[in-house]
């Protein structure tokens, strides 16, 4: 059974930010502390229509599709988010982490995550926890650790 115990990282995000907390507290009195965080960069909004395909025969046309650019920059998010996770783990900074995160966001950084850091995941709770107080984070992952 594993605990929210002192030095254990938890990471927490969404589409558009990602924070990296680490419990200074112990198992009975959590406490959680900001160590970094990042967001998602500005969504580039495309005024253009789209483009159109001409077939090689006849006359006939298609529209390509529009690309979604908050996905497009949330996914580079999490690249990122994995990309300073490797240099932390790298440096010796944690030995295990917990991930918060949405269904979809959580997804995409289990496709994307290194098995560098995959042995270091203690927990996946599939949460928004972005909008949460620091205690209610805390309190909701050590519930989750502990059942």
């Amino acid at each position: 059974m594993a605990m929210l115990t002192k030095g254990l990282w938890v990471i927490v995000a969404d589409s558009e930010k990602a924070m990296i907390l680490s419990n200074e507290g112990d198992t009975r009195r959590p406490d959680l502390r900001e160590i970094d965080h990042l967001t998602a960069p500005a969504v580039v909004m495309n005024s253009d229509r789209p483009g159109r395909v001409h077939e090689s025969m006849g006359t006939r046309q298609s529209a390509l599709e529009v690309p979604d650019f908050e996905r497009l920059n949330a996914e580079k998010m999490v690249v990122d988010l994995l990309a300073l996770l490797g240099k932390k783990a790298a440096a010796g900074a944690f030995t295990h982490m917990v991930i918060a995160a949405p269904p979809q966001v959580l997804g995409a950084i289990r496709d994307r995550m290194p098995d560098a850091l995959r042995g270091r995941v203690l927990a996946e709770l599939d949460k928004t926890l972005t909008k949460h107080s620091m205690a209610g984070i805390a309190e909701i992952v050590a519930a989750a650790l502990e059942g």
